[in-house]
């Protein structure tokens, strides 16, 4: 066997328990995107249920994880600049008042349930759950 074949395709990160009120919760995601992205791993991170509030432009640059001096927007914005690709679920959206609402930058997709149980019933990708 080579190594290509030891190696997953992708990494599917869902958001599900992380969410604004709990910001010590919010940095892992993250830098776990960053790091598989960082491998040249193709990354997906999918927010879903109250993970769609960090979607919203100054929610999570007014949030720390911990006294680091980086807000969790911060560590977004790296995990995108490592070539992690943001997916908003559109039923979450809709769920929060955000459906027609802009959001950050980072976020260029859309995606829920659907889009993440491919991923999750790919045997080739890895999922990760927060």
């Amino acid at each position: 066997m080579s190594d290509a074949d030891h190696t997953a395709a992708g990494i599917a990160i869902l958001l599900w328990a992380s969410e604004p009120e709990a910001p010590h919760r919010l940095a892992t995601p993250f830098f776990h995107a960053a790091a598989a992205a960082a491998l040249d791993m193709p990354v997906e991170v999918y927010f879903t249920a109250r993970s769609v509030r960090l979607l919203e432009p100054g929610v999570a640059a007014a949030l720390f994880a911990s006294e680091h001096p980086k807000s969790v927007y911060d560590a977004m914005r790296e995990a995108v600049a490592h070539g992690a690709v943001f997916f908003a679920c559109s039923d979450a959206l809709q769920a929060h008042g955000l459906a027609g609402a802009t959001l950050i930058p980072e976020c260029t997709r859309r995606g829920g349930a659907v889009q993440f149980m491919a991923r999750a019933a790919d045997l080739r990708w890895r999922t990760l759950v927060f």
